[in-house]
């Protein structure tokens, strides 16, 4: 789940927004933040070039797997982190204790400590047995503060910058998807305006649009117009957007459900075009930096775990969530492949339902087709602005504060304009999400969280001793578990390499 997107605050020296989530899945804002995610923006990259029926059948669920394990490992991490915090408050509580001692007499503090307690002590405490679990999650700790405890100074230095390539890839493929899907919708080589996309034709970016007016001219037009509306929130703060991000969580789960009936409706009505083979393995390659951008939602997890008011079946509560959303990826997969030729399916899975022989109604057309302009656009300046961000938590140093031309101007430049630059040279939103997601994504979802749960498990036993026990542990708890997922990120690593290698030679 790329566990869907964004709610909340994006507060400085956070890693990523509150609340994760987007095309993978959504995640829920405020009291819904522990509720399952909601999927992300539709960007299924050409689905039946390679998801295949059998391949696709296994491939995803192989995918899922060691993406639970290391939302299990960061599930541990953050209560290793939550025990540590409280093990420091304590410690800072007594020193503090100890040193009024000091300077108080005996029978001043003991007439003080007898009020305080009094004063302090909940009525009903006498019910309450014994102390709390250390482990409990109790304080949402970010991924970024989890790496400063853990990690040494190289190890943070490599998070924040695998998380800034990340939330860079993120904007480039949202700055590259908003004027794509308006191009898409607007212009028609057949002057239908009602239609922007035709079946069974293929645009070129040197097609005509309007008049003299190409379609990569007017691609680059709604670029600088979505740059002029959008990146100007860059240089600011972006706050209090809950309802409006459960509006758009909400817009996402109308779009995939009236995608999947549509589809479902058009093949039972005889009308279907996809006829795939038992197996297609060509697209193998690109599968996996896919699936790792799809099923992204580790670095949400402390802003939707931490809500739970009961953590007492987390881990199965968890797996559940993972098991809904690839059958929910399968049904949304399954219906595009048999609806639609391969041949024919668009990168913006959505802009397929814009065609007139596939939906009739024009104000459906014109929502699903125009369905990534609304959500996108909202997600956009929040994560520019925890890009931006991050970029200040890595650069900052103690006590230090930043000249103001550098906090408002430097910063949010070289955080708006790269990802722009990107979309303007291209609009490949299939290589986008790969690479984002075989490179950045591959160091958030399996590296990152292997690394934190082994150096938390050393760090908690030498700190707790080997006697105490973290409710939280992962049921993958063999060190075993934490090779395996760094042998698989390699192996997404090494296939997304070889897809573009292989890509660039035409072979």
């Amino acid at each position: 789940m790329r566990c869907g997107r964004w709610c909340g605050t994006a507060g400085a020296g956070s890693s990523l927004p509150a609340g994760g989530g987007g095309f993978g899945a959504g995640c829920a804002a405020g009291a819904a933040a522990a509720a399952a995610p909601a999927p992300k923006e539709p960007r299924l990259p050409a689905l039946p070039h390679f998801w295949k029926w059998r391949v696709k059948l296994q491939r995803p669920g192989n995918s899922i797997l060691p993406t639970f394990v290391t939302t299990t490992f960061v599930i541990e991490a953050m209560a290793a982190a939550n025990a540590q915090l409280r093990w420091k408050r304590m410690e800072n509580l007594k020193e503090e204790e100890d040193d009024d001692s000091s300077t108080a007499s005996d029978s001043d503090v003991l007439i003080r400590d007898n009020y305080e307690r009094a004063e302090k002590r909940p009525i009903l405490s006498v019910q309450k047995r014994g102390s709390p679990n250390p482990f409990e999650i109790t304080d949402r700790v970010e991924m970024g503060q989890m790496a400063s405890m853990f990690f040494n100074k190289v190890g943070v230095n490599l998070f924040y910058f695998c998380i800034i390539v990340y939330l860079y890839g993120d904007l480039a493929i949202y700055a590259a998807a908003v004027p794509f899907s308006l191009m898409q919708v607007t212009c028609s080589a057949a002057g239908n305006d009602s239609c922007g996309v035709e079946a069974d034709t293929k645009y070129n970016d040197t097609d005509r649009c309007w008049g003299p007016l190409r379609r990569v001219d007017a691609y680059r037009i709604y670029l600088a117009i979505f740059t002029l509306l959008l990146g100007p929130f860059t240089f600011f703060d972006v706050q209090k957007t809950k309802y409006l991000q459960i509006l758009t969580s909400l817009m996402r789960w109308i779009a995939f459900a009236v995608m999947i009936v549509l589809a479902l409706v058009r093949i039972g009505h005889g009308q279907g075009e996809g006829h795939p083979p038992l197996a297609d393995f060509s697209g193998v390659r690109n599968l996996f930096g896919v699936c790792v951008y799809s099923f992204m939602c580790q670095h949400s997890l402390p802003s939707l775990i931490t809500p739970v008011s009961s953590k007492r079946h987390l881990t199965r509560l968890v797996f559940l969530d993972y098991v809904l959303i690839l059958a929910f990826y399968g049904l949304l997969s399954f219906t595009a492949i048999f609806c639609f030729r391969g041949d024919s399916l668009m990168d913006m899975y959505t802009l397929n339902f814009a065609r007139c022989d596939v939906v009739h109604l024009a104000a459906v057309r014109f929502f699903l087709g125009l369905f990534p302009v609304f959500t996108i656009s909202t997600n956009f300046p929040i994560i520019a602005v925890t890009l931006r961000n991050n970029w200040k938590t890595l650069f900052h140093r103690e006590g230090g504060t930043y000249p103001w031309v550098v906090d408002r101007v430097v910063f949010p430049t070289i955080t708006l304009v790269p990802p722009v630059l990107v979309a303007f040279c291209t609009h490949d939103l299939e290589s986008l999400v790969g690479i984002t997601g075989a490179y950045a994504g591959t160091g958030i979802q399996y590296v990152i969280p292997a690394f934190l749960v082994y150096h938390c498990r050393r760090d908690t036993q030498l700190a707790f001793g080997c006697g105490v026990s973290n409710k939280h542990r992962s049921p993958f708890r063999h060190t075993f578990w934490v090779g395996f997922v760094l042998l698989w990120a390699f192996s997404c690593f090494i296939f997304v390499t070889a897809n573009i290698v292989l890509s660039e030679t035409k072979l």
